[in-house]
């Protein structure tokens, strides 16, 4: 594709489609990835009664591989958690389950895996969601896969210059037009503009521990971001703000606007959409998407939901989030056995945990024994039977997918 800085709002639709359609294309496992709408249409057509129904809570609502990883919480302090929840929904959480264990075994076929190891995924899901549900064994938590180690490091290692390298390509303070970032049309610049003078976004950025806001917020640049799969076609924004500190006046002088210091943060704009998990029925949701996904990142993630605020942007529900450093994904190209199988434990432990911390002890309990009722070691023949099903769906869905984007190419 070339780049595409200049392109306006209403002429962005057509590139970004491509681009979706492209990026679903690539593999089997991005397939997966991107295509939650499908997953819970087939998950619907499965036969009822096939999956335990648990206590509604808050899901992730598209659990999979690359919604994990590393995210730094208002102090800095950095644990695995759930990354992304746009999806998210007060619903039934095996849902989470099915989506991770789908995933899993997605990437364990892309990496050439033999079938036995993706039994054994499933199985260490089990055991690694009741652990972190509580109770015997929950004090321990079990050790990291490789894959989760490494990007650990990575991220307790990283500071701003890596995020600019990274995302901005530059420490400069701007944001580089081309293949990712667009430009922004009077309209959307000046809503930018307008959305970083409100004092909800002021103390938020300025003080995401709650703490004193002082101190000044300026807008330094912004850029349309053509970033993810779901949320292509949709607003998202990448904003550069410089967080304006002055200081000298402890000594009771006021030494001007040269004597002005601070950081620059960069800020992630994204429309709030519908979620396609289903909820819980009867259960009350915040009926803006915004702060529904808001609400949902506090209680599954809390260093990510700390850091986030329901806006509005252009008249739709938006949520803005400043960007830390050590915010990775877990990033999967190959598993080898063990590695696939030890990931599996630990990612359905993290799971598990977001899910428990909304119970009290004697529901996670009557939930713990629901997910392992009958189990002798193997995977529970609703979770087996549910992604085999489903992976089938979604191998047939991807090479049709493969067809119509080379039947597109070639018109």
């Amino acid at each position: 594709m070339p780049d595409t800085p200049t392109l306006g709002p209403q002429d962005r639709a057509a590139v970004l489609d491509h681009q979706r359609i492209l990026k679903m294309a690539r593999s089997a496992h991005a397939f997966v990835r991107g295509n939650t709408l499908k997953f819970y249409e087939w998950l619907d057509g499965l036969p009822r009664g096939t999956l335990p129904e648990g206590p509604p809570v808050w899901i992730c609502g598209d659990c999979h591989l690359g919604n994990l990883g590393p995210l730094a919480d208002a102090e800095g302090r950095v644990d695995i958690q759930i990354r992304d929840l746009d999806q998210t929904v007060i619903g039934n959480p095996t849902h989470d389950l099915v989506r991770l264990g789908l995933s899993l075994a997605s990437a364990a076929r892309g990496s050439d895996l033999p079938g036995v190891v993706t039994a054994r995924m499933l199985e260490e899901m089990v055991r690694g969601y009741a652990q972190g549900l509580g109770g015997r064994g929950a004090d321990e938590t079990p050790p990291e896969p490789e894959v989760v180690r490494t990007v650990r490091r990575r991220a307790l290692g990283r500071h701003w210059k890596h995020l600019a390298r990274e995302r901005l390509k530059d420490v400069e303070p701007r944001i580089p037009l081309g293949r990712k970032f667009w430009a922004l049309d009077a309209a959307e610049r000046e809503a930018l503009r307008d959305l970083f003078e409100e004092e909800a976004v002021r103390r938020l950025v300025l003080s995401p521990d709650g703490r004193d806001a002082a101190g000044g917020l300026r807008l330094v640049d912004a850029a349309y971001w053509m970033k993810g799969c779901s949320s292509l076609g949709f607003l998202r924004y990448a904003a550069l703000v410089r967080v304006e500190e002055e200081h000298g006046k402890e000594q009771g002088k006021d030494l001007g606007k040269d004597h002005v210091r601070g950081r620059l943060a960069l800020i992630d704009l994204k429309e709030a959409v519908a979620p396609a998990a289903p909820p819980a029925p009867g259960v009350r949701m915040p009926e803006d998407a915004a702060d529904r996904v808001v609400a949902g990142a506090r209680a599954l993630s809390p260093n990510l939901g700390e850091r986030m605020l329901a806006v509005t942007l252009l008249g739709k529900p938006a949520v803005m989030r400043e960007l830390a450093p050590q915010d990775l994904k877990l990033d999967i190209d190959q598993f080898s056995r063990e590695e696939a199988v030890r990931a599996a434990h630990y990612l359905a432990y993290v799971v598990g945990q977001a899910h428990g911390r909304q119970m009290d002890e004697a529901v996670r309990a009557a939930w713990r024994d629901e997910v392992t009722r009958g189990w002798d070691g193997e995977a529970p023949s609703w979770l087996w039977s549910s992604v085999v099903e489903l992976a089938g769906r979604h191998e047939v869905g991807y090479l049709q997918h493969c067809r119509r984007y080379a039947e597109r190419r070639a018109a």
